[in-house]
């Protein structure tokens, strides 16, 4: 029987695979039998994510890339395609915010090193675009693929204290429409392009924004449970079947869509 939630067998290429939501969407995948392109600037990191995707009888390769990197990503590309033929599915989990482009609660705009926005912005809006067009190459000349990006809570509203990581990702956000649109009518209805939006879920990266070190809630994690209906934090593996879904052919008629997966919060007004 033709299941249309199937993704058995899909060549899927996840950057940032060595992170934790990069991770969690790899292992997921294995689990329902897609070919696993581990990709991630860490060596370590590479090497633990193939080792437990193995392990857990999945089926995995790996190569150390640079996201920012054109000539890195296209040598990629063509390994990918030498070893496995094409590529399905990929998944754009490189990205995060860093330390010095979060403000204190101290700090204003204008205490904001240049340098740490141009990091930020650089990361989270090319560390995208760029895998887009190595790896939608092969699926433009394949007619058929499908590309997730990772947006976020951040650009449906002002949050404070993220403003390069806010700015990148609504990039992400026109970018994702704007390549859904180029694809399907320069390469056919078989590449879709979309994204999902979490919500907040606690990383390793916002772990001391949103968690004292005693364990409660700092006030920042107040407002935002404030502000989710559902009335807690996600787990990150709570994306994992959304994103199937998207890479699936049950979700054939949809490109250019950004899904939010977030307890409700971007539909909550707080009153």
């Amino acid at each position: 029987m033709n299941n249309k939630f199937c993704i058995k067998d899909r060549v899927t290429v996840i950057t940032g695979a060595g992170g934790v939501l990069g991770g969690s969407i790899a292992k997921s995948f294995a689990q329902e039998g897609a070919k696993i392109v581990v990709l991630d600037i860490r060596q370590e990191q590479l090497e633990t994510r193939i080792g437990e995707i193995k392990q857990a009888g999945g089926q995995a390769i790996g190569f150390v890339c640079d996201v920012l990197n054109m000539n890195s990503l296209e040598e990629t590309a063509k390994k990918i395609e030498e070893k496995w033929g094409g590529i399905d599915i990929l998944i754009n989990c490189a990205g995060g915010n860093i330390p010095g482009a979060t403000l204190t609660e101290q700090q204003t705009v204008f205490d904001m090193k240049i340098e740490d926005w141009e990091k930020v912005v650089n990361l989270n809006q090319n560390g995208t675009v760029y895998p887009c067009l190595a790896f939608g190459k092969l699926m433009a000349k394949q007619k058929k693929g499908s590309i997730i990006n990772i947006s976020s809570m951040a650009t449906y509203s002002a949050l404070t204290r993220v403003p390069g990581y806010s700015v990148a990702k609504t990039g992400i956000n026109i970018f994702t429409k704007w390549l859904a649109t180029e694809m399907a009518q320069k390469y056919g209805e078989g590449v879709r392009v979309n994204a999902i939006a979490p919500g907040f879920f606690i990383g390793d990266q916002n772990r001391s924004v949103l968690i004292n070190p005693d364990g409660s809630l700092t006030e920042r994690s107040k407002k935002v449970i404030a502000k989710t209906p559902m009335g807690r934090f996600g787990d990150i593996k709570e994306l994992n079947g959304c994103v199937q879904f998207l890479c699936s052919d049950a979700a054939s008629f949809i490109t250019g869509a950004i899904i939010p997966i977030d307890g409700g919060f971007s539909s909550f007004s707080g009153v």
